[in-house]
């Protein structure tokens, strides 16, 4: 008989759920704070008596952040179908064939995903400047390459090794090809493990700042995390406006995680109990 958990481990949960959660809602506060309630003694209150939506308002008036978002989304959204696509068929590769060399290929992976992108940084800009890329989409979607591709490689490497070798085995038996085999048995069963690579791989993509804020310089180019860095009041700090679009561009990742969740634990988990 399982035993139940105990008083003190739902108090643990519950201080670890506040301080976890507590910075998301203290920014969601301060979003609809008045400016005059972000400093004094009001700073500090938890609630505000005049709640107002005006934050949100100016995030798209003051701030050209609707072009924030959509350069955002296109690079985001690119990389990762560009990086899932090729991962995928690597990862196929080296899970699934008899070659040399496939642990040699994976170690050279991980050691390219281990470089800080302060190391990388200079001759990736130099390239970009050579051949004219910077200020566009692509100069930032082949940088994004080298950390989101090692990361869904790895990933999808996994996922791909947890699929019994008997079902390939199967569908060639029947007279399928290496690539019949592939599209039709193997992607269909890495569906969870492909989603949960898209959004990890989303996810680092849209929250990239160092490429961005390098290789991107004009106004019309920039990303969300830059845009939000770079705002600017005359004589202070706009928080209440940099707090609002922080709340904004949470949201889509928070929606999509909610709408794939149990594709997402489905991937997390699979291969995780060994029959």
């Amino acid at each position: 008989m399982r035993n139940k958990p105990g008083f003190f481990f739902y108090l643990f949960l519950a201080g670890f759920l506040i301080a976890v959660l507590f910075p998301f809602f203290w920014l969601a506060i301060t979003s609809i704070k008045p400016a005059g309630e972000l400093f004094g003694a009001d700073a500090f209150r938890i609630l505000t008596d005049n709640p107002t939506l005006d934050n949100y308002v100016k995030v798209f008036t003051d701030y050209p952040f609707a072009s924030y978002m959509w350069n955002s989304t296109v690079v985001a959204v690119v990389t990762t179908v560009y990086c899932v696509f090729v991962a995928s068929i690597a990862a196929y590769a080296i899970a699934r064939l008899r070659f040399w060399g496939k642990s040699i290929v994976l170690g050279i992976v991980l050691a390219v995903s281990m470089f800080p992108q302060i190391a990388t940084l200079s001759p990736i800009f130099m390239f970009m400047q050579s051949t004219e890329l910077t200020n566009s989409y692509l100069g930032l979607i082949i940088p994004y390459t080298t950390f989101a591709l090692p990361l869904a490689l790895w990933n999808m490497t996994n996922f791909f090794r947890k699929i019994p070798f008997e079902l390939e085995e199967a569908a060639k038996m029947d007279g399928a090809t290496t690539w019949q085999a592939l599209w039709k048995v193997i992607f269909p069963l890495a569906v969870p493990g492909t989603f949960t690579t898209a959004i990890l791989v989303f996810i680092a993509a849209w929250n990239e700042f160092f490429f961005a804020l390098t290789i991107n310089t004009e106004e019309g180019m920039k990303t969300v995390p830059v845009g939000i860095a770079l705002f600017q009041g005359r004589f202070s700090i706009p928080w209440a406006d940099i707090s609002a679009a922080s709340v904004i561009v949470t949201i889509p990742l928070v929606v999509m995680v909610l709408l794939f969740q149990r594709r997402i634990v489905s991937g997390l988990t699979s291969g995780a109990v060994k029959e």
